[in-house]
């Protein structure tokens, strides 16, 4: 086993690497700009080395650094989480040239499945199944409009070195599919140097389901379930949950082994995700394939109990599966929310600044993960887990350079509605001030009827907030329930013999407790005076029915 492993990463993606090799008794590197010097995953590390200026192109991107930091380091692996390098295949050759393992996948696969139209050729040679469509050269605006009735509207137009949403656009007839030509063509340029754009079916009522693959070196694979990604916001992921509430045993199977052939078509080791688009009859239609540790990999881990970063590093360093496809059971139900420095009242802008308070809930350990020894860091057992992957602190500072993501709060629980109601609670518990977050909105989400149901497409945020998010309005029951509690409180308050100013619940209640939960605070806490013995006196009631019911527009009421 390797000695010691340098994570080509920042935030939480390193510090959740770092997690896994020091369980394992392997030592860690960091890489860190200067903007990242007094980062957590710098922290943690066992030892840091300095890469350059903030911005990622002149140093977490810069090849010839971060093999600078790998040859001063000495050590013998690279872990490149995901984005950055890990998906960069001249990075992974320069890693074998010197002879230092690349904790992902062979150079060949990485190129034949970063390229969309390459990857759909391969796909469709292996027996996966595609959505219909045109894979060549497109020449111009007319061709594409050509193109585009014959495989018939509505279709999609999507660069082929995409990711991230960028360079994809909807057409629904020929004015659209012009337009949507050149401006697809001139982003995909601008962001990937390759404006190269392919046309294929637009799939109605869209779910994005995705499958986790893992192969080693010696001809194994198997996957490990599925992850449901719909709830997106400009085609990028917000929340994700394991299983699928919507596939059945069968569509599972079936998507799963079209995953471990396409990877073995490629020769693929480690771990990967095979991403599908399903439809409304449970027809899917492969995507692509990130040859990369993916953000949402908890739900996976949480759900299987199989921790996806240790079979990583055992992988490539050579050793064979331990894990059988029998082995794979599927137990529980997890859920993730992704926590972004993104202000929800303000068109989801990015926020940076000084986390002036950052509260994460307590993390609980169980399930699967709990059971097989598998648990990242010391937590106490329950019988719901949390989970928050984070790679920042309170008092430190929310970057302009980099990806706004804070977290990536999960729970588990054995069914989908006791995980839901677990993941409101933290939600409601987890503070953070000093920056606009998007904790309103993952709270307006877990109580929205069609995610409850699991009956969300892709559409879901862009049919429910056409307008964007302004919070939620309190139902006239849930605003009855609050002034009960604010009484109840009062009085007990009273009771404890400390002087306290009252609420008084008149016949402009609505309006005023309207006028009172809509301020622009960040948090949502009932606190009274002390009681005798100096605990502080809190109303669970009054924090989790406002603060779900407005999806956390809310802050201190302080009596």
């Amino acid at each position: 086993m390797f000695n010691k492993i340098l994570i080509a990463n920042r935030g939480e993606i390193a510090c959740r690497v770092i997690k896994t090799a020091k369980k394992m008794g392997i030592e860690t590197v960091a890489v860190y700009s200067d903007a990242d010097a007094q980062a957590l995953h710098v922290q943690m590390a066992d030892e840091a080395i300095h890469i350059g200026p903030p911005a990622a192109n002149q140093s977490y991107i810069v090849i010839d650094k971060i093999m600078e930091a790998v040859k001063k380091s000495g050590a013998q692996a690279v872990h490149p989480g995901y984005g950055f390098l890990s998906e960069n295949s001249k990075f992974a050759e320069a890693l074998a040239a010197a002879g230092v393992a690349f904790v992902g996948p062979p150079v060949g696969a990485i190129e034949k499945m970063g390229d969309k139209i390459t990857s759909k050729k391969i796909a469709q040679e292996a027996g996966v199944s595609t959505v219909p469509g045109y894979m060549g050269l497109i020449a111009d605006a007319d061709e594409a409009v050509k193109i585009s009735n014959e495989v018939g509207y509505p279709v999609m137009l999507k660069a082929s070195a995409g990711g991230g949403g960028k360079g994809m656009r909807i057409a629904w007839n020929d004015e659209e599919a012009r337009e949507g030509f050149q401006s697809s063509k001139n982003e995909a340029a601008n962001s990937f140097g390759d404006d190269r754009i392919f046309i294929e079916k637009f799939v109605t009522q869209p779910r994005h389901i995705e499958i986790q693959v893992l192969c080693d070196s010696h001809g194994n694979g198997i996957y490990l379930g599925e992850r449901e990604c719909s709830i997106q916001r400009r085609n990028q992921k917000v929340v994700e949950e394991a299983p699928s509430p919507f596939l059945d045993e069968a569509t599972r199977k079936a998507m799963g082994e079209q995953s471990v052939a396409l990877a073995q078509a490629v020769g693929y080791t480690s771990a990967g995700t095979v991403e599908f688009i399903v439809d409304g009859d449970k027809n899917f239609y492969f995507l692509e394939m990130n040859t990369r540790l993916q953000v949402e990999h908890p739900v996976t881990e949480l759900i299987t109990g199989v921790d996806l970063v240790e079979q990583m590093i055992r992988v490539a360093n050579g050793e064979k599966l331990t894990i059988t496809q029998d082995d794979v059971k599927l137990t529980g139900w997890a859920i993730e929310n992704r926590l972004y420095a993104e202000d929800p009242y303000r068109g989801f802008l990015p926020s940076i600044g000084r986390l002036t308070r950052y509260r994460p809930p307590m993390e609980i350990a169980a399930g699967p993960l709990l059971d097989n020894d598998k648990w990242q860091g010391d937590a106490p057992s329950g019988d719901m887990a949390v989970r928050n992957d984070t790679g920042v602190y309170e008092g430190g500072e929310i970057s302009m350079y980099y990806d706004p993501m804070i977290a990536k709060l999960c729970t588990w629980a054995p069914t989908r509605a006791e995980a839901i109601e677990r993941m409101r609670v933290a939600l409601d518990s987890f503070e953070v001030e000093g920056i606009g977050h998007n904790l309103p909105f993952l709270s307006a989400v877990m109580d929205h009827p069609i995610f409850v149901e699991g009956n969300m497409t892709t559409a879901f945020i862009e049919e429910q907030y056409p307008d964007g998010f302004d919070g939620v309005d309190l139902p006239e029951a849930d605003l009855r329930r609050i002034a009960a509690a604010t009484a109840a409180c009062t009085a007990s308050a009273r009771s404890a013999g400390r002087a306290c100013r009252a609420v008084w619940i008149t016949t402009n209640a609505r309006s005023a407790l309207h006028g009172m939960l809509r301020c622009k605070a960040t948090r949502l806490t009932w606190i009274s005076k002390r009681t005798p013995r100096g605990r502080p006196l809190r109303s669970t009631t009054v924090q989790r029915c406002a603060s779900r019911a407005i999806g956390r527009r809310a802050t201190s009421w302080q009596k």
